[in-house]
């Protein structure tokens, strides 16, 4: 038999932790493991269990102290050395408590309570939105899949002219109440899983369910300067709640497609700028494409390639900013191609007389070339 582990590290609290924190420290618990969350893994079944049972024992103001002095043996019906048979009532309160605060408790009684009420699943969609539209903020319209309430057996899972029954196995509690020696252990009903009601003969369009798989038309409003990995929430538009549980939320995840002139980075922008040899070595203007139309630069004589040009606010205004960013320049100097005979003439000469004082018209290769010749100790 595997050894029990200590009641506290199984909660993940200290010795010393008050009845409210080993109260919260167990709802986190059985939130995570309960096993109508987690059907398909029975080792959360375990830890829920093993949750459970020492919130029993540290929740109880008589075993507490017996477990802290003899360990399990102060808690085991059997070793004798226990507080004595104490009542289940006040953990079964307890328990009763926290499942109401977790899992939306439940009507009592016969006749169609709804134990188990949960919120329905959050949902995500990806949209993708062009740089213009999250800069000047846009409203699009996505198609997604949702779950509608059956029409043909409004919603009640039942076949036409039937209805669903209470659960004979827990008098329509959804809960079920096992007792196994010292301990009383409550859970969810198997056969109508929580829901306290059953369905002799289920609807042949929902197979019993209740809801059918649709798709729903949103108006998503994108607002302006929002950026790659922003979410919008549409709240309620997730999945339906069950057993009249309230819906989950979809968020929208917004994906920027790339643009062929311009790159984002957060409010700025950035742009490579072709400049001709000779503009760059004599200056001019050129025309700059900007997400408001078009902007003149000027380009001072003897410009370099990399060089970066900054034009302020001609960027994006982001959500939560208060200013428009700066769209930044970088020079690419255009090397020029398919050259006519005259043109190679012209470079040639133009390159023998510059040759003739290279430390002043070619700084940076005489300065590149000095170094090459300290390195190889010319």
């Amino acid at each position: 038999m595997a050894k029990k582990r200590d009641y506290y590290e199984v909660l993940g609290v200290n010795r010393d932790a008050s009845d409210d924190e080993i109260k919260k420290a167990y709802r986190k618990l059985a939130m995570k493991h309960h096993p109508d969350r987690n059907p398909d893994n029975p080792k959360a079944e375990e830890a829920f269990k093993e949750a459970k049972e020492a919130y029993e024992i540290l929740s109880d103001p008589q075993k507490r102290p017996a477990y802290d002095q003899y360990g399990h043996a102060g808690v085991d019906p059997q070793a004798g050395m226990g507080p004595g048979g104490a009542g289940m009532g006040g953990f079964a309160d307890a328990f009763s408590d926290i499942f109401g605060d977790i899992f939306g408790g439940g009507q009592r009684g016969g006749g169609g309570g709804r134990s188990n009420v949960y919120r329905g699943a959050d949902l995500r969609y990806n949209l993708e939105v062009t740089l213009e539209d999250a800069a000047r903020g846009t409203e699009t319209r996505i198609r997604i899949p949702t779950m509608a309430g059956c029409e043909t057996c409004g919603g009640s899972g039942a076949k036409k002219g039937t209805e669903p029954k209470t659960c004979p196995t827990c008098a329509g509690h959804g809960q079920v109440r096992m007792q196994q020696g010292f301990f009383s252990i409550q859970q969810t009903c198997p056969k109508c899983h929580g829901t306290g009601r059953y369905i002799p003969d289920p609807c042949g369009t929902c197979h019993g369910s209740g809801r059918v798989k649709q798709h729903k038309t949103l108006s998503v409003k994108i607002p302006s300067g929002i950026d790659e990995g922003d979410r919008i929430r549409l709240t309620g538009e997730g999945e339906p709640g069950v057993n009249g549980g309230p819906p989950g939320d979809l968020y929208v995840q917004i994906h920027l497609k790339a643009h062929a002139v311009f790159q984002r980075d957060h409010d700025d922008l950035h742009c490579e700028m072709p400049v001709s040899f000779t503009v760059a070595a004599l200056g001019g203007e050129i025309e700059i494409p900007t997400l408001d139309g078009v902007a003149k630069l000027k380009v001072p004589a003897e410009t370099q390639t990399g060089k970066v040009f900054r034009l302020r606010g001609k960027g994006i205004k982001g959500v939560r900013s208060i200013a428009a960013g700066d769209l930044l320049c970088h020079v690419v100097l255009e090397t020029p191609v398919s050259l006519t005979e005259r043109q190679k003439e012209l470079l040639r000469e133009f390159e023998e007389i510059s040759q003739g004082n290279a430390s002043r018209h070619n700084p940076k290769a005489q300065s590149w070339l000095d170094r090459v010749r300290d390195f190889f100790g010319g």
